[in-house]
């Protein structure tokens, strides 16, 4: 990701469907507050891909587009996903094709809970919930790897084939090591999720990797193991228990999914898919919520939480530092009455603002 002196960089600015143009306006609001702060200038590229494109010319996204998305710094994404188009037509052909043509390896998914955020776990509050998932973004089961034989038949036979190489797996480690080495976390310890008591060809392949790398290159971090099916548990019961957690591309897919739940919902819940080398994507999780599209009663939190971590990313870490206490602040104040669209107390572009007015 090329850095000038000057601390500008250029952003691709996908809105996309639904609610995504409206959240990812607030995300630009806050965005711009912080860079005029800490003097960090960005560069806007807009792009109209999405549902209302794909119907008026049957396009998701075009090669071309590819090749110029590679020259930015990073993509800021705000919701793909149209009423009117059949599901995953939008998904395959946008956003898993822009993860593999950019080879996003590493779905990065922040776990925190914030003040005054309901989480439905009983007792638990911002002090037991604050940990990062990274997901291997490329391999496994997704590879489309497998077939269907005799189909329609009483005989039928699918395989869906879970692969992955060294390389693959090492990278994910890598970035993960890496990752939990800088956090600013006492605990120090990077957990690797899997299912080694059954899966035992993938899952060795992960074990090993993970204690030869930690023993080699990283032995003041704290290295551990968990099945997915006990981390799902410990997620509910003792979320405080974890700082890191890597794993592979399903387990992740479904960890994250309760993450989100336990720290607030989809209108707080933000994610990245990464590649530390080239060109990352930053989104909120929530999806396009076409229903509420031009109300202005949407969460646009998750857009700027996303946008923080697109920062923190490209290096700015003290410009991500002040947006994310600006979130917890605004928050902490009381005067946002819920995470869910339409009951937040106030509307879309009055939370962009507030946050906005908080960023130190």
């Amino acid at each position: 990701m090329a850095k000038s002196k000057s601390k500008s960089y250029n952003i691709a600015l996908m809105p996309g469907d639904g609610t995504g143009p409206e959240v990812l306006a607030e995300g630009l609001k806050v965005l711009k507050t912080a860079g005029e702060k800490y003097g960090v200038k960005l560069n806007l590229e807009k792009y109209d891909f999405g549902g209302e494109r794909y119907k008026k010319t049957g396009e998701t996204l075009p090669d071309s587009a590819i090749e110029e998305l590679k020259k930015s710094d990073a993509i800021y994404l705000g919701a793909i996903g149209h009423p009117d188009v059949k599901p995953g037509i939008l998904e395959l052909g946008i956003l898993l094709k822009l993860r593999f043509a950019l080879d996003q390896y590493i779905n990065l998914r922040p776990v925190k809970l914030y003040p005054n955020v309901d989480t439905p776990l009983k007792d638990k509050g911002p002090e037991h919930i604050d940990f990062v998932v990274i997901r291997e973004n490329s391999g496994g089961i997704y590879t489309g790897m497998g077939g269907v034989a005799q189909k329609g038949t009483q005989n039928e036979v699918a395989t869906q084939v879970m692969v992955y190489t060294r390389p693959v797996v090492d990278r994910c480690l890598k970035y993960a090591y890496e990752f939990t080495k800088k956090r600013n976390s006492k605990k120090k310890m990077l957990t690797l999720v899997h299912k080694n008591n059954v899966l035992t060809n993938c899952g060795d392949l992960w074990v090993r990797a993970h204690k030869e790398m930690g023993d080699k290159y990283y032995k003041d971090i704290k290295q551990d193991y968990a099945h997915v099916d006990a981390t799902t548990m410990w997620f509910v019961k003792n979320p405080e228990f974890f700082d890191v957690i890597v794993t592979e591309n399903l387990f992740g897919d479904i960890i994250t999914d309760l993450g989100a739940m336990i720290q607030g919902g989809m209108g707080i819940a933000a994610g990245g898919n990464i590649n530390p080398e080239g060109v990352s994507m930053f989104e909120p999780i929530g999806g396009s919520a076409p229903k509420y599209t031009g109300k202005n009663v949407i969460n646009p939190l998750a857009a700027i939480n996303a946008g923080a971590m697109m920062m923190d990313t490209l290096g700015e870490t003290k410009m991500a530092k002040s947006i994310d206490n600006a979130v917890t602040a605004a928050l902490a104040s009381g005067k946002i009455k819920s995470m869910s669209a339409g009951k937040m107390g106030m509307g879309t572009k009055e939370m962009g603002d507030f946050v906005a007015s908080l960023v130190k």
